[in-house]
């Protein structure tokens, strides 16, 4: 599966954003979206099942961010609102055959984006 992200860039506290990625190549049946800073582990931010449309948040996602899929367009969205500048991150969007296997833990992932850098000042 390639993967492709778009939609970050600089913004203040509280804005929104809302960050895309397009698959295309082989199927899967949940995407998810991780974000890393330097220095520390990649961390899951939310998850989509393709088929049921079951979502999944980290606890710091639920409430301002909204995961969504558009299945004619192959893509899956993230809608962040009342960003803050412990958001800034590299934000990427991952594949995968979970099954029954957990969405946070991005070793479940077998494709990986390039990543977009989502950037909020104070």
């Amino acid at each position: 599966v390639q993967l492709v992200e778009s939609g970050g860039g600089l913004v203040q506290a509280g804005d929104s954003r809302k960050l895309s990625c397009v698959s295309s190549g082989r199927t899967f049946n949940v995407m998810g979206w991780f974000r890393q800073v330097p220095g520390k582990d990649r961390e899951f931010v939310s998850a989509i099942r393709w088929g049921t449309g079951s979502t999944y948040y980290a606890k710091f996602a639920e409430g301002r961010f909204t995961v969504s899929r558009d299945n004619a367009k192959n893509t899956v969205y993230l809608q962040m609102n009342s960003l803050e500048p412990e958001d800034t991150a590299l934000y990427y969007c991952a594949a995968g055959n979970l099954g029954f296997r957990i969405v946070s833990m991005a070793s479940n992932y077998a494709d990986w984006g390039q990543g977009t850098q989502v950037t909020v000042s104070s």
